[in-house]
């Protein structure tokens, strides 16, 4: 494999043989993580029934994979930079791969969490690697083409997710959900061994954060076993405040080493941006509010409304279908309007559609019932997410544009993490309630947390930051773009090559956004 530098530029063609590699490649490996996750949300019915645990177990197979992916993925792509893009996704995918066998043959709830941890080190490695391989490889002008292409398929891939994790649970068994990833981790590899160019940022750091990247696990992962324990019967009070104490210990020790580190991997000057603040706040309420809906609604359906499997992964894909149709357009109309009323009406629309999904009850068809509160959280989620992603990016310093990408990204990933965590507990789902009681308590308090995410932005969001600059009133980016090339800003190519998706991940796995929330290059 060839090897190039980050200020070297990208020299693969669009439509040449090596652009249809490198695109199958990148769209594999992380359509195998987008599918898992959809796939193992539709199989944890199956799976609480087969290994005999409760919504307490069904959380940690959920969130054990989130735990390492939210505290790594910054780690990973300043990894990815120094160690090689490719090295690092083709490790990511063999890790994945590992973990996911792990998960076939787990003999009990402990391996089988145990694996899902292992599958979160492996998606945190290979997240950032796919679309910094496409960034670094293609020509500048091909770049955004092949960024658009690979965030169509890996769509599709997250489409088909519900039906084909579905079918596995209905005509066998839940355990053939992690065995798929075997087949398609063993294509990735060996395309990536033969087919994809090598490339490492000259100039990334030499120190990496490690004591960060360790510090926000621990935290995580202590505060999470917190919130799931103090919801179950008979646990341990003792041992629920100790793990409370020390997340709480290990994040504020976080912050001390992300404030006073020579090599922050979350340089913590990026919020004195007050738009960048708000608009990770927006996102945090959102995504802490889609996660519980995404993980609660699949077992009401199958537990509480006898839905199959397949009927019940195929309940949210209104969700994905949307996503794919409407984002592309509403990030062209947030370029033009600016993104306060987006991101003020498309939270909203997602708490009246989680409104409507609690009203949902035995008896209740799906056309009647759920579609109309799974097509409100789809257009909600279609006009938020886009301007969503493009406003971090824009508020943050040109120097700090993939960081700022990398924080959004997971920000997003924490706040799915926590909701799975605390949400049920809430709800007395974990503590005896059942789904059945407290699915509708569950709707509710997380459309209070999308109005809220709402209604934050409509009252901050009022002034739009010149890049890298204090906060000044909106301009339409249109007039930005109208300006002689020889007064535009270019664009770093070492920041850029360390962006990734800033808001997708499990269990949404959609990124039709991914184009439309990169800053636009002078010569795109």
């Amino acid at each position: 494999m060839a090897t190039a530098g980050a200020t070297g530029g990208g020299e693969v063609a669009w439509g040449t043989p090596a652009a249809r590699w490198i695109l199958t490649a990148t769209v594999l490996g992380s359509g195998m993580a987008f599918l898992d996750s959809t796939v193992v949300n539709v199989a944890l019915p199956a799976i609480s029934g087969d290994l005999d645990t409760g919504v307490a177990g069904l959380q940690w197979i959920a969130n054990g994979y989130m735990v390492t992916l939210s505290a790594l993925i910054l780690l990973s792509g300043s990894l990815s930079d120094r160690f090689g893009r490719v090295r690092l996704f083709s490790l990511g995918v063999a890790w994945f791969a590992l973990a996911s066998a792990l998960c076939t043959v787990a003999p009990g709830l402990g391996w089988l969490i145990a694996g899902r941890v292992l599958q979160g080190v492996g998606g945190a490695l290979l997240t950032p690697g796919s679309l910094a391989i496409l960034q670094a490889s293609f020509r500048k002008g091909d770049r955004a083409r092949a960024i658009g292409a690979w965030s169509g398929l890996t769509g599709v891939a997250s489409a088909i997710g519900p039906f084909v994790g579905g079918w596995l649970v209905d005509i066998g068994s839940w355990r053939l959900i992690f065995l798929i990833n075997l087949p398609l981790a063993a294509a990735v590899l060996l395309i990536a061994r033969r087919h994809l160019p090598e490339s490492v940022d000259d100039q990334a750091p030499a120190h990496l954060d490690y004591a960060g990247a360790l510090l926000g696990m621990v935290g995580l992962a202590a505060l999470t076993y917190a919130m799931i324990a103090s919801g179950e019967a008979g646990a341990p009070v003792a041992a629920t405040a100790a793990a409370a104490v020390l997340g709480l210990a290990a994040l504020a020790a976080f912050v001390w080493v992300e404030r006073r580190g020579p090599h922050p991997m979350l340089p913590l000057d990026i919020f004195r941006s007050t738009r960048f603040t708000v608009t990770n706040v927006v996102t945090v309420l959102m995504y802490g509010a889609l996660a519980p809906l995404l993980f609660l609604l699949v077992i009401y359906l199958q537990e509480v409304l006898d839905y199959s499997a397949v009927a019940a992964g195929a309940a949210s894909l209104p969700i994905t279908l949307l996503m794919l149709a409407l984002s592309g357009q509403s990030g062209r109309l947030a370029e033009r309007i600016g993104p306060r009323w987006q991101l003020t009406a498309g939270p909203l629309l997602v708490a009246a559609g989680l409104v409507v999904l609690s009203l949902v009850g035995p008896g209740d068809t799906y056309l009647t019932g759920v579609l109309p509160g799974v097509l409100l959280v789809g257009l909600g989620l279609s006009t938020a997410v886009a301007p969503l992603t493009a406003t971090v990016l824009a508020s943050a310093a040109e120097r700090h544009a993939g960081v700022a990408s990398g924080v959004n990204n997971t920000l997003a990933r924490t706040a799915q993490l926590v909701g799975v965590a605390a949400v049920p507990v809430l709800a007395g789902i974990s503590g005896g309630a059942g789904v059945a009681g407290g699915f509708a308590p569950a709707m509710l308090m997380i459309a209070g947390l999308a109005a809220a995410a709402g209604l934050l932005a409509l009252v901050l969001l009022r002034r739009a930051p010149r890049r890298g600059g204090p906060e000044a009133p909106a301009e339409p980016r249109a007039a930005a773009a109208a300006q002689p090339p020889e007064r535009r800003e270019p664009e770093p190519e070492a920041a850029a090559d360390r962006m990734f998706c800033g808001v997708c991940g499990p269990p949404l796995g959609t990124c039709p956004h991914s184009s439309a929330g990169r800053p636009a290059s002078p010569d795109a």
